[in-house]
């Protein structure tokens, strides 16, 4: 849209076509007789006098009364293309018109409204009676009249035009079809084979179905156009019968019936077509084997009568066609000179018009009041309708006599029919269903002789009858579609919505309503109506849903269904995944599957992903075999071929792998007398293929283009005259492994083995699943260190829909994150508050603004995301995990956001109000922008951004410190009896009788002074006066002893279950005094269900916690000290010495059943006897092994973590025959596949069975939950300045 010029401006318009331009004048030489209105004030203002820069008269169109049913109307004489209009007020006056629409037409009646962007029909008008406001048609319009509808106008002033439309002559060749004829168009033919077809042309009917164009190749290729329903539908099959193998159906446009051109192009260029109705487009392929047909005829306007059956419409093509054109040849000039072209039935070289005049009931408010004075005893209307909404009314009127009054409406897409009858209901009946699907339906309502009948569509629809033994006949008046205002005095009820749609070809009594007197305020009354026009727009062709989300709609909006997609959001724009397992991580997530997004809002569909979650985020995309596989030789073959079909799809890899930080693939080959590359001068006998499809010969673990294996790179192969340990051509089993890591390259997509086939020769081959871990795009970050710094890229793009996400963390209270102007388009993000973000845009329609606020300040130099969104229906904005908001878009406004300059990151076009601060992982429409590159070259601005711990410090679980890294952070578990990537993993065993974890210090120096060895390499030197135990156990024995401290003066601390399943902790600090037993109150622990046990103690203050039973608190009364420390003991006590009676009673009994995250102070005995023993002083006595009995049961066999490893060493040569998977039919393998299936049957019969136990054991136990258990409250150690804790620094290592 343009501002309104000044009259140089308009003075520029050349005065007549020149050249190809069609921009000249096209109303100013018109006479007045062209000129028509729907009144005038007076004959000098007669619409004669509404010519642009015009004087005469009174200076203009000005109507009798002023209001929104006024129209002037212009006839250019014929059919003209028109690629402008401008307006101006009359002369000399306070009338002019400051918003209007403009309508279209061929014949003067059937009005079709010119929109803007689809949506938007005004026009902006005047601001005063002299200035011309200009708008050049961005699609131009073809047609011989044109009708100005003014919507307001000066409120000082009354409706006052004067017009000029700018454009040039348009040339039209014609043939008109009435559903019976055609063309046949046969091609003469080409000796050369042309890759390229178009066929043009433009078409316009009033029925809904027929068949356009029909082509047949020789070949048996044939490509049909049909109308189907308003919609064209295209068709592509093989073979001559109509039940031909269907390769290719797709459907365009919408309401194509409204008998208006449409414009049709199909191009084809070798496989690839370009479906375009109107102006929108739709691409298909077919296959290459029918990219070489030949076309050899074209029917237009439909088939023999014999095919038409075939057809989906069943029928031909009633309309006009005109301008069709095959590769620039006119197919309608060919007809007229009977060139080529035969015609069959009646085809006229002219284009009839019927008469139609539709009304549109635009809004809620909208009615028709027709009179009705029956004089017969029968009564009948019928009229036909077309709509998207469910209800609505259709006709109500009173019965005579004031009897009572009837009521026709749509509900639920049927025509429901109910007569009221002294507050009762008489009849109640409906017919039709599907009725608000766009199309035109016709209904027809009759009264004779006590009965009534309702049919909907006659022949193809429903009809209902009912009896009444009254007469059923109109008072005086009719109401459709609505009733007048509560202010007006006519009779008329509507306990219904008002219908919004269109309605034509109204009949009363058999004769039909005139709406043109209707207009002119000779026949009824109406409200709201736009006559003579059919205003009905479907908003879902094309359908603005995007990733497949269904559009559904009604007569003002439409409504996306994102169930399903991945998508959210009001147009299902926004993906509802992570881009990555890296973004996963960060959430706090742990291994499993996960549906990942690399490109967010963008095209790339999203996938059910493996994330292995370790000390770094790895993607594992599994293939069709990566298992090791036996090849055996098979006669007459000399090559083994294996294709690998990946669970990403290929544009999916490409993502993923680009935007990865490494990424790597196991390759693998073992072989028998079976040589690899034949190196080191020989042509390789098996190679793999990359990804896009090159021939490699090198090997894992070497490097690309070398042709050696990893064994030649570092020089240790079995025979140094080679390059491979295979090629060493022994008869012995060995192998050459590696990892392939050149990113370009993977995935492999193909292997090709060539050597063996011959005698004895026998290999075997493993290709793994594409591993990549880490996420260039989520740590892309940029620091900004001045107000006047930005970064600055191409123009963002993004018209219709636009979602805008990243992190930022920053200290100042306020600051513009990005910005991007057009001519007066802009959109902008800025944190305007230390608690406000604020979203703000404007399309066209004024700036429009979207704000958060949040109850803490966002200016804590912490990391918080925005996620912006804008559509066409809505903008949303959300800021981390607090509620987002959501601003409707005004309707029928502006749609398109269009911005010419860069985008402005960090700042401003005017260096004003400049951020301070990171931004990171800004993403725009799934595009991700790479900041840090343009970081590096610009002033004011550092690449990357430290300090993530502070906030994402919080996901390192159970006593884990995170620890920073350039990119990201990591968990160290050193001080937690956890492992894993947040320190949340449970570390357990199973333990039985015999079974000991006993983990050591060493005696204490006046103790060991003359011993010759150490016991140990720690000293226990330290005093307590405090002790922190955690542990979680399961067993069903009872009595048991869980934990056992020792000293080295027999001083001891013990927890153990007594013989009724309690929980006793007894401590025995003082020599002198009797040991104390503090017993908590929980019910037997005894009962084969894990609990958690929380023992502290300060002084002499001791406090017990089980599971969520409230903590008790006990008081020592002996000394507090707890000296010379000598072992922690988790189950049975080898090295007893002279143990209390009870506790030797106990621990010849040991300990059976789970023993989990056990913890003393700052040691976890368990986990270092479990993961480091070699480097712990633990001693382990009687069998253990790492358990999950401490966690519940996993779901799925990979949900569990996994050590990212290789199992095979890389250059390893052996005797033994690989285990593989054999591609062989012997014996063998079918029992080993029986005796795998068995084993995994029995294997899930018992995990089931074990599941349903722990279920039933739940459910006998449950109590209610209570708030999480501090996993570790403060102790002593770090308040008490006399305390601390056993392990220095130095002795971390042992349970790291």
């Amino acid at each position: 849209m343009l501002s309104p010029p000044s009259k140089k401006v308009l003075g520029s318009i050349p005065g007549q076509v020149a050249g190809n331009s069609c921009d000249g004048p096209l109303v100013s030489n018109l006479p007045q007789s062209a000129f028509r209105g729907s009144s005038h004030l007076s004959s000098s203002h007669s619409p004669g006098y509404a010519k642009l820069n015009r004087r005469d008269g009174a200076g203009g169109w000005s109507p009798l009364v002023s209001n929104k049913y006024q129209w002037l109307e212009i006839d250019l004489g014929e059919r003209t293309e028109v690629t402008a209009v401008a307006t101006q007020g009359r002369y000399g006056s306070s009338d002019w018109v400051t918003a209007y629409l403009l309508m279209f037409s061929d014949a003067g009646h059937n009005w079709r409204q010119y929109r803007q962007e689809n949506s938007i029909g005004a026009f902006s008008g005047n601001a005063n009676a002299d200035s011309v406001v200009l708008y050049k048609l961005r699609q131009p319009v073809v047609a011989r009249f044109l009708r100005v509808l003014p919507l307001d106008w000066n409120p000082n002033g009354r409706v006052g035009l004067r017009l000029e439309a700018y454009g040039c002559q348009y040339r039209s060749e014609v043939a008109g079809f009435d559903g019976n004829s055609y063309l046949l168009y046969r091609i003469n033919p080409n000796p050369r084979h042309t890759a390229k077809d178009t066929l043009s042309l433009k078409f316009k009917t009033m029925s809904n179905s027929g068949t356009l164009v029909h082509m047949e190749s020789q070949s048996g290729l044939t490509l049909t156009l049909e109308l189907l329903k308003g919609k064209l539908l295209l068709q592509l099959r093989k073979g001559k019968k109509a039940m031909g193998d269907l390769h290719t159906a797709v459907s365009l446009g919408s309401l194509l019936d409204d008998q208006h051109w449409h414009h049709l192009t199909v191009e084809r260029v070798s496989r690839h077509f370009n479906f375009t109705v109107d102006r929108n487009t739709q691409q298909l392929e077919i296959p290459e084997y029918l990219s070489h047909s030949e076309i050899n005829e074209i029917s237009f306007g439909g088939v023999s009568s014999i095919e038409a059956q075939r057809s989906a419409s069943k029928k031909n093509f009633h309309g006009c066609l005109e301008n069709v054109l095959h590769n620039d040849v006119s197919v309608v000039d060919l007809a007229r000179g009977k060139r080529q072209v035969f015609i069959t039935g009646n085809v006229t070289f002219s284009c009839e018009e019927p008469i139609d005049v539709p009304v549109t009931f635009a809004s809620p408010a909208s009615f028709l009041q027709l009179p009705s004075a029956s004089l017969s005893h029968t009564f009948s209307v019928s009229l036909e309708f077309r709509t998207w909404n469910k209800a609505g009314l259709l006709l109500t009127f009173d019965l005579q006599q004031k009897a009572g009054n009837l009521i026709l409406y749509l509900s639920e897409a049927r025509v429901r029919l109910q007569i009221h009858k002294a507050g009762r209901i008489m009849v109640d009946t409906s017919a039709g269903s599907g009725l608000n699907n766009g199309q035109w339906h016709s209904v027809e309502l009759s009264a004779k002789r006590g009965r009534v009948a309702l049919n909907v569509d006659k022949g193809e629809g429903s009809t209902a009858h009912a009896s009444v033994s009254f007469s059923v006949l109109p008072e005086s008046h009719l109401f459709l579609g609505g009733c007048p205002g509560p202010d007006s005095q006519a009779e008329c009820r509507n306990p219904f919505n008002a219908f919004q749609g269109c309605v034509r070809l109204i009949y009363v009594d058999g004769v039909l309503v005139d709406l043109i007197k209707v207009q002119q305020m000779l026949v009824g009354n109406f409200s709201e109506l736009q006559m003579d026009t059919c205003g009905i727009i479907d908003r879902c062709s094309p359908s603005q849903c995007e990733h497949g989300g269904k559009c559904t709609q009604s007569w003002g909006s439409f409504h996306c269904n994102c169930s399903g997609t991945g998508y959210s959001g009001a147009t299902c724009h926004s993906s509802v995944y992570e881009p990555s397992c890296e973004a996963y991580r960060h959430k706090g997530n742990t291994s499993g599957f996960y549906h990942v997004d690399v490109d967010g809002s963008g095209p790339i569909k999203p996938q059910l992903i493996y994330c292995n979650m370790t000390d770094m985020a790895w993607m594992v995309i599994e293939h069709n075999n990566t298992e090791l596989t036996k090849l055996k030789p098979s006669s007459g073959i000399n090559q083994h071929l294996a294709y690998f079909n990946y669970s990403a799809g290929a544009e999916q890899l490409r993502a993923i792998i680009s935007q990865a930080e490494y990424c790597e693939q196991e390759l693998s080959y073992h072989c028998k007398k079976s040589r690899l590359l034949n190196t080191p001068d020989g042509a390789p006998f098996t190679w793999w293929v990359g990804s896009s499809g090159e021939v490699h010969s090198y090997w894992g673990g070497a490097v690309p283009g070398s042709q050696q294996c990893a064994c030649g790179l570092q020089e240790n192969c079995v025979d140094p005259h080679h390059f491979c340990n295979c090629d060493a051509d022994h008869n012995e089993w060995a192998n050459d492994s590696g990892l392939l890591s050149h990113k370009e390259h993977l995935p492999v997509k193909a292997l090709a083995v060539g050597d063996v086939f011959r005698p004895g020769s026998e290999a075997a081959y493993k290709v793994g699943p594409l591993q990549c871990y880490g996420d260039n795009n989520f740590w892309n970050a940029a620091y900004f260190n001045k107000e006047t710094s930005y970064l600055h890229f191409p123009t963002f793009h993004g018209q219709l829909s636009a979602d805008i996400s990243f992190l930022f963390k920053t200290s100042s209270s306020s600051g513009v994150f990005l910005e991007n102007l057009g001519i007066k388009d802009f959109i902008r993000i800025e944190l305007s508050s230390p608690t406000e973000v604020l979203f703000s845009f404007d399309v066209g329609n004024g700036p429009f603004e979207v704000k958060v606020e949040t109850p803490a300040p966002l200016n804590d130099d912490r990391w918080h995301q925005i996620k912006a969104e804008r559509n066409v229906k809505e903008a949303s904005l959300r800021v981390d995990h607090f509620p987002s908001t959501t601003r409707k878009a005004p309707a029928d406004g502006h749609t398109h956001l269009q911005l010419n300059s860069q985008l402005f990151v960090g700042g401003t076009a005017s260096r004003q109000k400049g951020f301070l601060g990171c931004i990171r992982s800004l993403s725009l429409n799934g595009n991700t922008l790479d900041l840090e590159e343009r970081a590096k070259i610009t002033p004011g601005v550092r690449p990357g951004c430290p300090g993530h711990c502070s906030s994402y410090g919080g996901l390192c679980q159970n006593n884990g410190r995170c620890v920073e890294k350039y990119n990201g952070f990591t968990c160290d578990c050193g001080l937690s009896a956890y492992s894993g990537t947040f320190c949340h993993k449970e570390v357990s065993a199973y333990f039985k009788p015999g079974t000991s974890v006993s983990y050591t210090f060493k005696e204490p120096y006046e103790l060991n002074r003359n011993a010759s060895t150490q016991s140990s390499s720690i000293y226990s030197d330290t005093t307590l006066r405090g002790e922190n135990i955690s542990l979680s156990f399961s067993t069903s024995q009872a009595p048991a002893l869980l934990l056992y401290v020792g000293s080295y003066y027999r001083e001891y601390l013990a927890v153990f279950l007594n013989r009724n399943g309690h929980l006793d902790v007894k401590y025995k600090l003082q020599n002198s005094k009797d040991a104390e037993v503090f017993r908590s109150s929980a019910r037997s622990l005894a009962n084969g269900q894990l609990h958690r046990v929380t023992i502290q103690r300060f002084t002499e203050t001791v406090s017990i916690q089980v599971d969520q039973y409230t903590r008790e608190e006990f008081n020592l009364t002996s000394d507090v000290e707890f000296n010379a420390i000598k072992a922690v003991v988790i189950g049975k006590l080898h090295e007893s010495g002279e143990l209390d009676p009870e506790i030797a009673r106990l621990n010849s009994l040991g300990f059976t059943g789970c023993m989990s995250v056990v913890q003393f102070n700052s040691i976890a005995p368990l986990k270092a006897a479990l993961l480091y023993p070699n480097s712990s002083p633990v001693v382990v006595t009687g069998p253990l092994g790492e358990s999950n009995c401490g966690s519940p049961s996993q779901s799925h066999p990979r949900a569990a973590e996994t050590t990212h490893s290789l199992s095979d060493h890389f250059g390893t040569i052996g005797t033994g025959e690989p285990i593989v998977n054999a591609m062989g039919s012997d014996s063998a393998l079918i029992g080993g596949v029986i005796a795998v299936v068995i084993f995994v049957i029995l294997s899930a019969l018992a995990i089931m069975a074990r599941f349903l136990y722990r279920r039933k054991e739940t459910f006998q136990t449950q109590e209610p939950k209570a708030g999480k258990t501090e996993d570790c409250p403060d102790t002593p150690f770090n308040s008490e300045p006399n305390t601390q804790n056993i392990l220095n620094e130095n002795q971390k290592e042992y349970f790291i």
